[in-house]
């Protein structure tokens, strides 16, 4: 009985911040600041009110992954591979000669910061309605480079288990991934799209279940085969989403509700594995230096020259640069290095979680700030329900 007291304990502080984060999202639209922010802060600070609802990393990584998989699905290409080594490289040196981490270590906060955020980005950008291309670039972006990011992370945890190998492991770890998960992407999204069109169910709910069961044998089958399952998630959605099928709309109205609650869960998850107010000083000024380093420099650096051949504006270009938000990523890729034991893994993974804080409320609050400057349109989007918009559309 005890036992199962304990757990009912769980559950119930577990849903007082599930239930918290929501309420206090509504303060997101007053003041300005992302509600990704705001379930980070009050997850973390009830995580220090009730040690009982602190995560361990593994569980949070298990949590974000299944996350990712459904914001992915719910789906650039040179901003979001290339930009993501070119971003990589230059805060990998920033943290070698800036805050003196060793080389590998500096790899690996190099690797997890680089990669913009779907959830963030969705959650920022979904809630508006922006003029021009801009918005498409960032969430096309941002959902393009995660699995570049989460490839170049696993090909760098390689090296720190094999120390004696060369770099050229982290190289041959990277093809692998992304060709084994471009490969099983297709062939997934392919094959769910003929389902999809050929093979009708009893009822109409089934459906979405088929679908989010497609996306989760994508997934696996990648993973176990040594590929990205998240590359092949992301490409699969690609390919389902142009897909005519019976129940379409429906399917997507759901699958936007569940990456709802998807970023709601990930940003709570993440939140309740750090103590914020017992976070040092030096943890806070390592992420800050490395928060400015890669938004007003290492980013304009990495991805301002990819931008030159697309037709954008001054203005626009200058508000897709500061647009790269952080978020969720970041931090399960630090968690990748906290569950492989690398060493001094938890100063990695306290900086991050900083770096991100810092990117969700201070560049997430002043998008709308950048918009009016730099002359890009934006407004916010009536909060119209998901059946009233079924409904509306033709």
């Amino acid at each position: 009985m005890h036992d199962t007291t304990h757990f009912g304990l769980i559950v119930l502080l577990a849903a007082i911040a599930f239930a918290a984060a929501l309420l206090a999202s509504k303060l997101s639209a007053r003041t300005g600041v992302p509600a990704a922010a705001v379930f980070l802060v009050v997850a973390a600070l009830l995580s220090d009110l009730f040690p009982a609802l602190a995560l361990s990393t593994t569980t949070v990584e298990r949590i974000a992954t299944l996350a990712l998989i459904v914001i992915l699905f719910d789906g650039g290409a040179a901003l979001g591979t290339l930009g993501t080594f070119a971003t990589a490289g230059l805060a990998t040196l920033f943290a070698h000669w800036a805050i003196g981490l060793p080389w590998l270590l500096s790899g690996l906060l190099g690797a997890a910061v680089a990669p913009t955020d779907p959830a963030v980005m969705f959650s920022v950008l979904g809630e508006h309605e922006v003029g021009g291309r801009t918005a498409t670039i960032l969430e096309g972006e941002s959902g393009a480079n995660d699995p570049v990011g989460i490839a170049l992370m696993i090909g760098l945890l390689e090296l720190a288990d094999h120390p004696d190998s060369s770099f050229w492991i982290v190289v041959r770890t990277f093809v692998e991934q992304m060709t084994v998960g471009l490969a099983f992407g297709v062939a997934g999204g392919l094959a769910a799209s003929r389902l999809m069109r050929g093979v009708s169910l009893p009822s109409a709910g089934l459906y979405m279940v088929r679908t989010l069961a497609g996306a989760g044998i994508v997934y696996g089958l990648a993973t176990i085969a040594h590929g990205s399952g998240f590359l092949a998630v992301f490409v699969a959605g690609l390919i389902v989403g142009d897909t005519r099928a019976p129940f379409k709309r429906e399917i997507e109205i759901v699958q936007e509700a569940l990456s709802s609650v998807a970023e709601v869960v990930v940003f709570v998850a993440l939140g309740l594995t750090i103590a914020i107010t017992s976070l040092p000083a030096s943890r806070w000024a390592e992420g800050l230096a490395t928060a400015a380093f890669v938004a007003v420099i290492a980013r304009p650096l990495a991805a301002g020259p990819l931008l030159l051949p697309a037709r954008l504006t001054h203005g626009e270009r200058l508000f897709v640069l500061w647009g790269g938000l952080k978020g969720a990523v970041p931090i399960l890729l630090a968690s990748f290095a906290v569950a492989e034991h690398v060493h001094d893994a938890q100063r990695l993974y306290e900086v991050v979680f900083v770096v991100v804080l810092a990117s969700v409320v201070v560049q997430g609050a002043s998008i709308p700030y950048a918009a009016r400057k730099l002359g890009i349109e934006m407004r916010r989007a009536p909060a119209t329900p998901p059946a009233a918009r079924s409904a509306q559309a033709p």
